[in-house]
């Protein structure tokens, strides 16, 4: 064998070993295909601007137009998700059980879900933390001054434990009790059985703004308990579902950060601003094949729902009765903490 021969061999050799390009289909989008289906987390009643019924009884919210742009991705058609009505405590099992295929529902990740609960996590799509909401009159501002206090908390999430370690800190006397659904938690409040309502300080924002007559009545304490990234939860060991579910999020950032909308995304596929957008759009081919989809499904998902600024305006800012600033939630461009990775 000559000396180019045998390089010949070992380069074969290198490329035969290298992992290809087109990835095989991953066996939670292959169940998701063959059912015809995407099982996406609900809430057991309205989680406002994440989770919520209108008065039409249809699902909305940046949670659910979330869980819309997953099921475009996959199967090509938003209608073909199936919401899931799942309170906080049942939507790990649920997943596990293959109840629903992923939890897009204001979740928090944390080092207990990802490494005792067999979950993996996405890119962080929301950041928000854990604040107290209490009656004006009785003239707190601080979460020191609860001593003796009642703390109403929903079941089954961070809160919980976060309140409950942040007032032991502070060596605050208090009594903490737990609602098994968002309704009952807001009747206790307002009838003034608990002196504080802890809460992820988004939707308690939105709750004094739009649910809560006289909101002047009531004070978000200046005490702000934690920073919690939110993201998509997914069943451990399926790799190629969790690039498709972090692909999907950095395609609606992207979006929003190179102008392309709802409106004008089929002419940006016709006439790419630049090599980032062509990649997008599947102008340039790659951005399907390396995750086992469609080259287009990044356009039609825009096409669908929107970028990320559009999903996030009518859920839970101008466009919406809430009219939350973006402020943390912007991308990193305008002062946010929300980025993509590269799309090479």
């Amino acid at each position: 064998m000559t000396k180019g021969t045998r390089f010949l061999v070992a380069a074969l050799a290198c490329a035969l070993a290298l992992p290809s390009a087109v990835k095989a289909e991953s066996a939670t989008v292959k169940t998701i295909k063959e059912r015809g289906t995407l099982l996406c987390s609900g809430h057991n009643g309205s989680y406002f601007g994440f989770v919520e019924v209108n008065d039409r009884n249809e699902w909305k919210g940046l949670d659910i137009d979330l869980c819309r742009a997953m099921t475009t991705a996959l199967l090509g058609d938003p209608g073909k998700v199936q919401i899931v009505p799942l309170s906080w405590a049942q939507r790990f099992p649920a997943l596990q059980s293959g109840d629903v295929d992923i939890i897009i529902k204001a979740t928090g990740w944390t080092m207990g879900r990802d490494t005792e609960l067999g979950l993996q996590f996405s890119l962080p799509y929301f950041f928000g933390g854990t604040q107290l909401m209490a009656h004006a009159d009785l003239g707190i501002t601080q979460a020191s001054e609860l001593g003796g206090g009642t703390v109403c908390v929903e079941a089954g999430t961070t809160v919980e434990r976060i309140v409950a370690d942040y007032l032991k800190t502070l060596g605050v006397e208090h009594t903490m009790v737990s609602y098994e659904k968002a309704a009952e938690l807001r009747t206790a409040y307002l009838a003034n059985r608990c002196d504080a309502f802890a809460g992820w300080g988004p939707n308690l924002a939105v709750l004094r703004a739009t649910e809560i007559e006289n909101p002047e009545k009531h004070i978000i304490l200046d005490d702000q308990l934690s920073s919690e990234p939110i993201a998509a939860a997914m069943r451990q060991g399926d790799e190629d579902f969790v690039d498709i579910t972090n692909w999907m999020i950095a395609a609606l950032l992207l979006a929003e950060e190179h102008g392309v909308t709802k409106a004008n995304v089929s002419e940006m596929a016709a006439k790419p601003t630049n090599p980032t957008v062509a990649r997008l759009l599947g102008s340039t081919p790659g951005i399907g094949e390396r995750l086992g989809l469609r080259e287009t499904w990044a356009r039609e998902m825009i096409a669908a729902v929107g970028n990320f600024a559009e999903i996030y305006d009518r859920n839970l800012g101008a466009q919406s009765p809430y009219k939350l600033e973006r402020g943390l939630n912007n991308l990193w461009s305008h002062g946010g903490v929300l980025y993509a990775p590269i799309l090479d």
